[in-house]
């Protein structure tokens, strides 16, 4: 199984492993990780599931689609790094992803 670490605001890390084929907001939710609301449930209809992702990874990852980018513009204290972490799919490929979670969501 993929692992996936999750760092807070605080610089506290945790890493869980994730199933292939569910999002990163799922496997925050599912581990109990702070600072990820994920209040729409991972329909891409708010911005509470906004996370940086490691500058070694962003180039990794499919560019965000128009429906996402649209989200983020409503999110708080955007980076280049910025994604909702509910349109991000965890494959094998994702082993090792680090995302920060930011100061505050919406």
């Amino acid at each position: 199984m993929p692992k996936i670490t999750y760092i807070d605001t605080e610089g506290t890390a945790r890493t869980v492993e994730a199933k292939v084929g569910a999002t990163v907001m799922e496997t925050a939710v599912d581990n109990d990780i702070p600072g990820i609301l994920a209040t729409c449930g991972g329909s891409c209809s708010c911005a509470t599931c906004h996370v940086y992702v490691d500058d070694g990874w962003a180039a990794k990852l499919p560019p965000p689609a128009l429906e996402e980018s649209d989200m983020l513009d409503t999110a708080h204290d955007l980076k280049d790094t910025s994604r909702l972490s509910c349109q991000l799919v965890v494959s094998e490929e994702l082993d090792g992803l680090i995302v920060t979670t930011p100061p505050r969501q919406i």
